[in-house]
């Protein structure tokens, strides 16, 4: 017996991550340094660590209520109203979720019938697309590019629109280029999608990662709540990645199919993870504001440093990502990549697993420390250095 084809169809045809054999690569370079994970090297701070802990010590270990604890969702509430200007009712129109990941597929399978059309920007987090096809869905590519910042543009919006539209997602501050949209620039993606009468699913879990100005979500703009999923959680603002916890908000009708979703497949988030961001959320917008700060200076080091070697890297302006052209060295991205772990133990992230339109680029994560960034710039510029006087240089008859 094959048991392979008991496997779903889709499941076997599901493309594998562009990113697992480059990490299979990396597990067998212990000593490397890392700028490919997309985690904050800072520790969760301890007075949240604590409320956990108290919540243990006070046998706060039961399920809560599917849709997260009253408390938490209050908290939520207030958090998006003051910083971002969203109003979501606690009651109906917010679920906390196994981070934002769960929240993501929960939207995709409660929206999608199959042969529905999904409007993917990329690059973009490698998720997206898999969950789309799970559920039933066809995910459409719509290309974004570095002389724009990589942010969407309406045009090309308009472009993939067909009759069987009926979601965008949009991711930012973006993994994996550190692009925002403003307010102004979001304007003309949601008049598109008011004008087609679309959904849009805004995964935001870099909003307080922006280091320009404040960030600015398309379900502020006037008669977008209707057309919005927010997604967003607590692992990047506040070094939270391993209490998988986030959350989703929606008008209270696509709400309430999510959650049915949810009861079924998670019952609910941990009690104690919740405790934490509750916590979090009420106590800890200062150590998050520490920890960005830090991040900027790592931005600013990383973007002068690569563009100092001749990786041309445009100003990521959120996240904690560059991704920089390595068209320079004459490689394609996933030989640079292999190549520049093998020789120097730098890893990085070929910018073709995020997408067809990521080609030419790596994804590097500046979540280390300035030491750690500083020996890997080192290393890579050096290892440039070899690539690039290799490359063949042009004569005047060979061009012409």
């Amino acid at each position: 017996m094959n048991l392979e084809d008991k496997l779903s169809p889709i499941v076997r045809n599901l493309k594998p991550s562009g990113i697992r054999r480059f990490f299979d690569l990396l597990s067998n370079a212990p000593d490397a340094i890392s700028l490919a994970v997309g985690e904050p090297d800072f520790v969760t701070p301890w007075h949240i660590r604590e409320a956990s802990v108290t919540s243990l010590d006070l046998g706060m270990t039961a399920y809560t209520s599917n849709q997260g604890t009253p408390e938490l969702r209050k908290a939520v509430s207030q958090y998006l109203e003051q910083r971002f200007q969203l109003h979501y009712q606690p009651s109906s129109e917010i679920l906390i979720t196994f981070g934002a990941s769960e929240a993501i597929d929960l939207a995709f399978r409660a929206l999608l019938s199959p042969g529905d059309e999904v409007l993917i920007p990329e690059p973009c987090y490698v998720s997206y697309a898999p969950c789309v096809e799970l559920a039933g869905g066809v995910p459409v590519a719509v290309p974004t590019h570095a002389r724009y910042g990589f942010k969407l543009q309406a045009d090309d919006v308009k472009k993939a629109i067909t009759t069987r539209t009926k979601l965008v997602i949009l991711c930012y501050p973006n993994n994996p280029t550190g692009a925002i949209m403003t307010e102004e620039e979001l304007k003309p993606v949601a008049d598109m999608i008011k004008r087609h009468d679309l959904l849009v699913i805004s995964d935001e879990i870099y909003a307080e990662l922006t280091y320009q100005g404040q960030h600015f979500s398309i379900g502020a703009l006037p008669e977008m709540k209707n057309h919005t999923i927010l997604i967003s959680g607590f692992s990047k603002a506040f070094a939270m990645t391993g209490w998988r916890v986030g959350y989703v908000c929606a008008p209270s009708a696509l709400l309430t199919g999510m959650l049915k979703i949810h009861q079924y497949a998670a019952l609910c988030a941990p009690i104690t993870s919740q405790v934490a961001a509750l916590e979090a959320l009420e106590n800890g917008i200062l150590e998050c504001r520490a920890m960005v700060s830090q991040y900027d200076r790592r931005r600013r080091f990383m973007v002068k440093a690569l563009n100092d070697v001749g990786l041309t890297c445009h100003d990521p302006q959120g996240s904690f990502y560059v991704f920089p052209s390595i068209e320079s060295t004459g490689m394609d991205a996933t030989t640079f990549a292999e190549e520049l772990l093998k020789e120097e133990q730098v890893a990085v992230v070929p910018g073709d697993a995020f997408g067809p339109s990521g080609a030419g680029h790596i994804r590097c994560s500046y979540a280390s420390s300035l030491e750690q960034l500083g020996e890997a710039m080192i290393r890579i510029t050096r290892f440039v250095k070899r690539k690039q006087a290799s490359v063949p240089v042009l004569t005047t008859n060979q061009v012409g």
